[in-house]
């Protein structure tokens, strides 16, 4: 794992590997998931739902229970098995789905959003979702190739009509991004991403020990977490530009407020 001692050596950690030959662009080919502390997993939150419980069988009954009793809420464009898990994952029901962000700004929030975590080190998944295509089955391969595209829709989805279509495309694990549909301004400020397996139960950190070329872990210093949270802060990355409205308004002003303690500073 890496670690920067100062804010200006972490920002150049979070860009490294950005700039592109091809385009004389610099254009990351990087998603980024921020998290609090190093101990968390990259698991997804219905592996963690399941506990011993068939994770299949849990899956489908969410999903099939969320889209019946959703149906009572405006959701326009709503047709697809994919179009249901985006659904379900953005509102908070357990999916197979994880959630990235093309914006490192927006993980180091997530990874700083927390005060009581403030007396641990956070960490910043990259993944390099472009190199992670190679390792895609054919059938997806193609998909990409078709549309021009370095990332999914679920519209590029759409042939594989139930999940076990999906699952069944290799033997071998595979990990693809998906750009979720812009539900609501929440989905476009953090410039979000989901990843996806072919297997619920899977572990995304334990398929990347596999393939350790395609990720990068940046730790977020305990020590630094209040110098990075107070930066975001005045760049506009909180809660109330992330999650726009009442809700978001009423999360910033908590955080924003709250007072810098020795409980919350590492000796």
């Amino acid at each position: 794992m890496e670690r920067p001692n100062s804010w200006s050596e972490l920002l150049e950690m979070l860009f490294a590997g950005s700039w592109n030959p091809e385009l004389q662009r610099f254009r990351s080919p990087y998603a980024f998931r921020g998290l609090a502390s190093t101990e968390h997993h990259l698991s997804n939150s219905l592996l963690r739902l399941a506990g011993q419980a068939s994770i299949n069988t849990l899956e489908l009954s969410l999903l099939r229970n969320f889209s019946k009793y959703a149906h009572m809420q405006p959701a326009p464009g709503v047709e697809s098995i994919w179009h249901w898990l985006a659904l379900g994952q953005h509102h908070g029901l357990p999916t197979r789905l994880i959630d990235w962000t093309y914006s490192p700004f927006v993980a180091l929030h997530f990874a700083t959003e927390l005060p009581e975590e403030y007396d641990r080190d956070g960490v910043v998944w990259c993944v390099n979702f472009v190199e992670a295509n190679t390792l895609l089955p054919k059938r997806l391969k193609a998909i990409l190739q078709e549309e021009q595209s370095q990332t999914f829709t679920i519209d590029m989805l759409s042939e594989f009509r139930s999940l076990k279509a999906f699952d069944s495309l290799a033997h071998d694990p595979f990990v693809v991004f998906i750009e979720p549909p812009s539900l609501d301004t929440r989905i476009l400020n953090q410039f979000a991403l989901f990843s996806l397996m072919p297997d619920p139960s899977a572990r995304l950190d334990t398929w990347l020990e596999s393939h350790p070329d395609l990720c990068r872990r940046i730790a977020v210093p305990a020590e630094l977490k209040w110098e990075v949270r107070d930066k975001l802060d005045q760049a506009n990355i909180n809660e109330r530009t992330l999650f726009p409205g009442l809700d978001g308004l009423s999360r910033w002003l908590e955080r924003y407020y709250t007072q810098k303690s020795p409980k919350t500073i590492r000796d």
